[in-house]
């Protein structure tokens, strides 16, 4: 059933259009939808580690950095983290739409060995874990007394190892097998859609082309599962990595994340929606060739000191070669034919600077700080409410200490300040960050 759109959100409808433009990749923060470091090492340090020893982590950055294990030895690290983002949205003259999505919890372990010249192991790792939930209330819901809301996310396992070519070389490679899910409630106009349709058949087709621009329309797939999406995927992916001594004190490092290979994500035959004026139908959604972007980094590390240890990295993120269009298709499963959209999106690529300094208190409580540096990939004109992967920079804190020459706790923590934008249609969104990282490292 169609409920007609009341006339307050008819004149605001031009305003909130941007909603149903949906970049699905900002779902994760912090750098686009990377995040800004993995394991709480690199992450107290500006997210720097391509040359530094981040344990288990550094098969998900530079897998050439598991070679600076002692040779003999193995290590398995359990950590957890939690993403924690404030994003708000308004329009002139409505009240300000506040997400309740603040917390995402993204879990990881890794076990790895050194024996001889190789160094070997697996680990699970969640890329990401966030998104944006707005009540039934909110202008972002455009009168159809329905919340809208978005949950991607993005995980792995890897298989690295590491060969050591001299005692001053190391290289490296890791396969992963990748996962992705997503969920989406989005509410909007037939008007905000019919433009960004590309092709249809039946019924679905035909409604676009007779509703009325100012009806409501509704296109909905969500599991409300905080760990899991309606629509999902698996694919693979690879890297590449090497660490050069320099000398005692110097270690440079680099490394190159190849673009994803992910399926399409589809949901259940029957477990997406799309309502239209007088209808409502069931079916299928598939996003279409939605992909990992190619990383590459290059970076080294100082022991100026005993005690003190300086980082610093440059990511270059391939951003523009996987979000130049967002492309959706929806099939009815009750033979009302399909529906494809194409929205465009056109993301910058994107330079991120990191920055660490790391401090040995004593034998025990190491101190760490950074700073994560770089300009959000976005356009303001195709920016969203639902997705907004516009945070730029944050400072990093985190410690380690050691109970053991076995056991060690690590965290961290990262502070993004707000970043306020207004995107092409009028919509203002603010988003800070406050996340956290925890692993427990165990050696034998």
């Amino acid at each position: 059933m169609f409920i007609m759109m009341n006339q307050k959100y008819k004149l605001r409808a031009v305003a909130v259009a941007a909603v149903l433009a949906v970049p699905m990749g900002a779902a994760m923060a912090t750098n686009g939808m990377m995040m800004e470091g993995y394991g709480p090492i690199s992450t107290g340090m500006g997210g720097a580690s391509q040359a530094i020893d981040n344990g288990g982590e550094g098969m998900a950055q530079n897998p050439a950095t598991l070679g600076m294990m002692a040779d003999g030895t193995s290590r398995l690290d359990l950590a957890i983290g939690v993403l924690g983002p404030d994003v708000k949205s308004s329009v002139p003259g409505m009240p300000e739409a506040k997400s309740s999505g603040n917390s995402y919890i993204m879990p990881a372990l890794g076990y790895t060995k050194r024996s001889g010249e190789f160094t070997y192991g697996v680990g699970m790792f969640a890329q990401g874990g966030m998104g944006t939930e707005y009540d039934a209330n909110s202008f972002m819901a455009f009168g159809t007394g329905q919340p809208v809301r978005s949950e991607l996310g993005v995980g792995n396992v890897i298989f690295p190892v590491a060969y050591e070519v001299n005692p001053n070389l190391t290289v490296a490679a890791s396969l992963k097998f990748l996962w992705a899910s997503l969920d989406m409630r989005m509410a909007g106009t037939v008007g905000t859609l019919s433009p960004i349709v590309t092709g249809g058949s039946g019924n679905l087709a035909m409604g676009f082309g007779r509703a009325p621009a100012d009806t409501q329309a509704r296109v909905d797939f969500s599991d409300n599962n905080d760990f899991t999406g309606a629509a999902k995927s698996t694919g693979y992916g690879a890297s590449l990595g090497t660490t050069y001594k320099v000398n005692q004190d110097v270690m440079l490092g680099a490394s190159y994340q190849f673009k994803s290979h992910l399926a399409d994500m589809k949901t259940a035959t029957s477990a997406a929606s799309m309502s239209m004026p007088g209808m409502t139908d069931y079916g299928q959604i598939t996003v279409l060739d939605f992909q990992m972007p190619s990383v590459f980094a290059v970076g080294g590390s100082w022991q100026v000191s005993p005690s003190l240890l300086l980082a610093a990295d440059v990511k270059y993120i391939g951003w523009a070669d996987v979000m130049k269009d967002f492309k959706l298709q929806y099939d009815s499963s009750m033979g009302n034919g399909s529906v494809s959209f194409a929205l465009p999106q056109n993301w910058r690529d994107q330079t991120v600077l990191n920055l660490g300094v790391a401090w040995m208190a004593n034998d025990k409580l190491t101190l760490r700080a950074g700073l994560n540096l770089s300009a959000n990939p976005v356009p303001d004109t195709y920016v969203n409410a639902l997705f907004p992967a516009i945070e730029a920079n944050h400072a990093t804190f985190g410690f380690g200490y050691k109970f053991s020459h076995a056991d060690e706790v690590n965290a961290s923590l990262t502070l993004a300040p707000t970043v306020t934008v207004t995107s092409g249609q009028g919509v203002t969104i603010s988003h800070s960050q406050t996340n956290a990282q925890l692993m427990y490292s165990h050696r034998f």
